[in-house]
């Protein structure tokens, strides 16, 4: 590494994780006056507090990082060019290309950084904080979430369920189709509900018909009472995540979009926040890119207010429009791919467009 390079990137640490201290005091400081109220109403302890905020540092800094980029490429190259540092390495023979190579390898190693953070350290904090405040400061309980109208294949029959409730561990409106190897009807059992009693699903009231091979034709109808039915799921295979996705990584979400998928329920959400998972670090290094330009034109005129109001105008215009296309994504107005990534690629190629002009 040359002293340039070693130079460059010291700054921008330097100006990085001030800038990373300086967001994440002001979101823990709107934070806590926004938490504030439900602590004082429920009388939680002073500990709790602590504990509350300390596992919601990884996900305010997972969120604030790409802002502190973005200020700290800002800052590092306009100060070198109000110091005429930059015009004095340009003049040495050194392209804009190779100074800020450095920058942006140090915003891909962030970009990896944010990712493993996102993966293995925020599910965990947010579901901790989540559960102070939620059980330990409101005394309430996550409730699982009720599904409906299922359709899904358990060995060689067919199931359809109405309603699935885990609260009762019970399905109602159960109706199993049995096919044979030709996949013609040979047996259809309906139950009103059935309750998942000692690791067996039990209908109160069952009713079983079966049918003609050949003609498909009704042969027999019986009811019969407390019938054992030949489902093989536990009840929680049919539990539904019902809390904050904010607590699923990509590979859990990835997961628990192609079991929904496979058992015929919409997956879109879950695949939208499982490709955001992909998506959202990569705002480091276009906070990088977008930096660039930004700092090179205003070089004369660099000072913190200017880089503290360019990062917050910046990060609101990229999340307002990531929100946006987030949330038609949700919709499946857009597909989940584009819906994640758009963003992305507008500022990329925008930040790449000022440069090429900056260059020129």
């Amino acid at each position: 590494m040359t002293i340039i390079n070693r130079h460059l990137l010291t700054t921008f640490l330097r100006i990085t994780m001030l800038s990373l201290g300086v967001f994440v005091g002001i979101y823990l400081l709107i934070d806590f006056f926004d938490k504030i109220d439900d602590f004082l109403e429920y009388k939680a302890p002073v500990a709790l507090y602590f504990s509350f905020f300390a596992y919601k540092l990884p996900q305010i800094i997972s969120q604030v990082l790409p802002l502190a980029i973005l200020m700290g490429v800002f800052m590092t190259l306009g100060t070198f060019s109000k110091s005429n540092e930059l015009t004095a390495m340009r003049a040495g023979g050194i392209s804009l290309f190779k100074i800020i190579v450095p920058l942006i390898v140090a915003a891909t190693l962030f970009t990896c950084l944010h990712f493993t953070i996102n993966e293995y350290i925020v599910p965990i904090s947010v579901h901790n904080a989540d559960h102070i405040l939620r059980t330990e400061i409101k005394g309430k309980v996550a409730p699982l979430e009720k599904r409906d109208n299922l359709w899904f294949r358990d060995q060689n029959d067919f199931y359809h369920i109405n309603l699935v409730v885990p609260d009762s561990a019970s399905l109602n409106g159960v109706s199993i189709y049995q096919l044979d190897n030709e996949l013609k009807l040979q047996q259809r059992i309906e139950a009103k509900q059935v309750k998942f009693i000692e690791n067996t699903w039990i209908a109160d009231q069952a009713t079983i018909r079966k049918f003609d091979q050949n003609s498909g034709q009704l042969n027999t109808e019986q009811s019969i009472s407390n019938l054992k039915l030949p489902l093989t799921k536990k009840l929680s295979a049919f539990h539904t995540y019902s809390g904050n996705n904010d607590e699923l990584n990509f590979t859990q979400l990835r997961r628990l979009s192609n079991k929904l998928q496979q058992e015929g329920l919409d997956a879109t959400r879950y695949k939208v926040d499982m490709y955001a998972r992909l998506a959202t670090p990569f705002a480091c290094l276009i906070m990088a890119f977008v930096a660039i330009p930004f700092a090179l034109q205003k070089s004369r005129n660099i000072n913190l207010a200017l880089g503290i109001s360019l990062s917050v105008i910046i990060g609101v215009a990229f999340y307002i429009i990531q929100s946006t296309l987030i949330t038609l994504g949700y919709s499946a107005i857009l597909p989940p791919l584009v819906a994640t990534w758009s963003t992305n690629i507008i500022f990329l190629m925008f930040s790449c467009f000022l440069i090429l002009s900056a260059n020129d």
